[in-house]
């Protein structure tokens, strides 16, 4: 998705090029990924040039972003606190992150109460 995100609509092959020399996936493992996430309608196929399909990315960076922490949330009964909680035991969440969300939550609040 992030080539597609990056590059805009481009083809099979262009996306394996995207990936690392080293360690790159096989071109059919990155084909099946890319017509399993058109199935999921996360892609489609934009047009078709000679035999090869062109692809776009249908949701955007923050859609898939949203269901992702949807999905996280949904792993821990949809308790924000215990999803904290393991950031923080994991050293993953730092004091600036915390900074920074309380500044979003803030920006939030006064955003709700303008309206």
């Amino acid at each position: 998705m992030d080539a597609l995100w990056r590059l805009g609509a481009c083809s099979v092959r262009e996306i394996h090029e995207t990936f690392p020399a080293k360690g790159r996936p096989a071109y059919t493992t990155v084909q099946t990924t890319v017509y399993r996430l058109e199935s999921k309608k996360a892609l489609r196929r934009f047009k078709r040039i000679s035999n090869a399909n062109i692809f776009e990315a249908v949701i955007s960076r923050d859609e898939a972003q949203g269901r992702l922490i949807d999905d996280l949330l949904g792993l821990f009964g949809g308790r924000t606190k215990l999803v904290m909680a393991r950031l923080v035991e994991s050293g993953k969440l730092t004091i600036e992150d915390v900074e920074e969300a309380r500044e979003a939550l803030r920006r939030k609040a006064k955003k709700e109460k303008s309206q």
